[in-house]
């Protein structure tokens, strides 16, 4: 037999359609995000603006400039909303992210920047393969369920701070494996992934609040042994800790909340500011497209809660997204970072997801189409003509 005549090797379609499933819920998430960047380069090159910079912008400096120095190093340069620096300013940040970003930067030449973008990019990846899974695991749900999840948490209002230097990514994909840990029982899993999110962002405290109440529940009804009491100790231990290691170099008990208040003015005042803020743009003081887009999320996130029951999505998802919305709506700070801060609320998305696996197919593509190129304006619309921090 010549060497032409050698047969030609064909795939194994069972691998091929194998192979295709397991990479489908990052080239889901993926596809979206690509159209979300590009979007923002070409704005930002059409104002005269660097696409890395405005990445990294805002929060994203100080995450770069704690992994570089740690807390106690921080350039006197880099001010808190007031524009002061004090030696416990940079304690208003968590140091989950940070410390990955120092993890990857010597891999990257020591760039810390390229590391948090990476980061960044690793960490969304992860968490669309947790959201593919709940979307398996939800009463109705099916891997279409979960892929549409994926597709609707890429293409969210502010989903473009998923591929910036900040905290967004990393705690969402923690959470999403944490709430995949509860629904299967997998307790290690679930506060594991807890008390790493604890120690990203505060936000951790709805996920805490879903993980005890899950063992609570199981602990009453005499499931799984031990497990359960370990799972929500160890849950609470990310960010109790951290609170704890503010406190001792503060020498204050409240010392996070004191540094988070006074120098970034975020606080607790059940709901005031934000009531203010919506009623404001509805009198017509607030005209512009961003003022717009935080009654319309702020609104929009209580009415996919009320939505979740009727779906039937699971009380352990529902808690944790009522928390995550309740946390924001009850804070004041920056107005124009409540958008981004309903991010992790990603089971509000559920009732979409489900109803959109029920529709033909051709109806899903066009909402997700018009969603991403809707995203992917916001996005870099927030980054390049909004002239505030978010």
């Amino acid at each position: 037999m010549s060497a032409t005549d050698t047969p030609v090797a064909t795939p194994d379609p069972a691998r091929r359609a194998a192979l295709v499933a397991a990479l489908a819920p990052a080239g889901v998430y993926l596809a979206i995000r690509v159209v979300g960047v590009l979007v923002l380069v070409w704005l930002s090159y059409a104002h005269g603006l660097d696409p890395v910079a405005r990445l990294r912008a805002w929060d994203g400096d100080w995450m770069i400039a704690i992994a570089e120095h740690g807390y106690s190093g921080i350039p006197d340069t880099m001010l808190d909303g007031h524009g002061r620096h004090t030696p416990f300013t940079a304690l208003a940040f968590f140091p989950g992210y940070p410390a990955t970003i120092a993890v990857f930067a010597p891999l990257l030449g020591g760039n810390e920047v390229a590391a948090a973008l990476v980061v960044s990019l690793l960490a969304g990846v992860a968490c669309a393969y947790a959201l593919t899974r709940l979307g398996e695991l939800v009463p109705g749900g099916s891997r279409r369920v979960g892929l549409l999840l994926t597709a609707l948490f890429a293409a969210a209002p502010m989903a473009v701070t998923l591929n910036m230097a900040y905290t967004e990514a990393l705690f969402c994909a923690l959470a999403a494996w944490s709430l995949v840990g509860l629904l299967e029982r997998r307790w290690l899993l679930a506060g594991a992934a807890c008390a790493l999110a604890g120690l990203v962002r505060p936000t951790a405290e709805a996920l805490v609040l879903a993980v005890v109440a899950v063992a609570a529940v199981a602990l009453v009804g005499r499931r799984d042994g031990w497990r359960p009491l370990g799972a929500a100790l160890l849950a609470a231990s990310g960010i109790g800790g951290y609170l704890i290691y503010v406190a001792v170099r503060t020498g204050e008990l409240g010392g996070w909340f004191t540094v988070q208040s006074t120098g970034w003015d975020g606080g607790v005042d059940g709901g005031v500011a934000v009531v203010r803020q919506l009623g404001e743009t509805l009198a017509g003081r607030h005209g512009t497209v961003y003022d717009i887009a935080i009654l319309v999320v702020l609104v929009g996130a209580v009415v996919l809660l009320a939505l979740c029951v009727p779906a039937r999505v699971p009380w352990p998802l529902v808690l944790y997204g009522a928390a995550v919305v309740a946390t924001v709506w009850l804070s004041s700070g920056v107005m124009a970072s409540k958008v981004r801060l309903l991010l992790p609320a990603f089971v509000l998305l559920l009732p979409m997801a489900l109803g959109l696996a029920r529709r033909r197919p051709a109806t899903a593509w066009a909402v997700l189409a018009v969603a991403t190129l809707a995203s992917a304006w916001f996005g870099a619309y927030s980054l390049t003509i909004w002239k505030y921090a978010i």
